[in-house]
């Protein structure tokens, strides 16, 4: 079911949303909480970035696994990498809905909001970071025996 679309693997197309919407779901979701006045009509596209994001790192996952059957194990690096990208765009996922749910409302308490912005910053950072990792350890195990067996122009 993961393995290939249209006869091409479907991990690196899907990684491809997932190096776009996670780092995207996670500035949504900084600004959501940070500026008031942007709350109403950032909320549902922040919820939506999110959802979507955590989905398609576990299709991701999901995918990398069945690559890797097929053509052999990427290395132990990208697999753990890949696996806590996952983990952390599905913890974005689950701070969104609770930062949305405790500053709904542009009046919300200074507490509630103090809370909401910790740790969306804290979601983010974490979320982002560990994209950029699995992100750079797959291009790593994909293009570093082809540029080390060319030569520069």
């Amino acid at each position: 079911m993961f393995d290939t679309v249209l006869g091409l693997p479907l991990h690196p197309l899907v990684v491809h949303a997932v190096v776009v919407l996670g780092p995207l779901a996670a500035l949504l979701l900084v600004a959501y909480a940070a500026v008031p006045r942007w709350r109403a009509g950032l909320r549902w596209p922040t919820v939506a970035c999110a959802l979507v994001a955590g989905c398609a790192a576990v299709v991701a996952t999901e995918a990398g696994e069945a690559l890797a059957a097929r053509v052999g194990e990427p290395g132990f690096e990208h697999e753990e990498r890949g696996e806590l990208a996952r983990t952390a765009l599905l913890i974005l996922a689950a701070v969104t809905l609770v930062v949305v749910f405790l500053v709904a409302r542009v009046e919300a308490a200074t507490a509630r909001v103090g809370v909401a912005l910790i740790l969306s910053i804290a979601a983010a950072v974490f979320a982002t970071g560990a994209v950029a990792l699995a992100g750079h350890s797959g291009a790593k195990a994909v293009w570093t025996s082809v540029i080390d067996s060319t030569s520069g122009s």
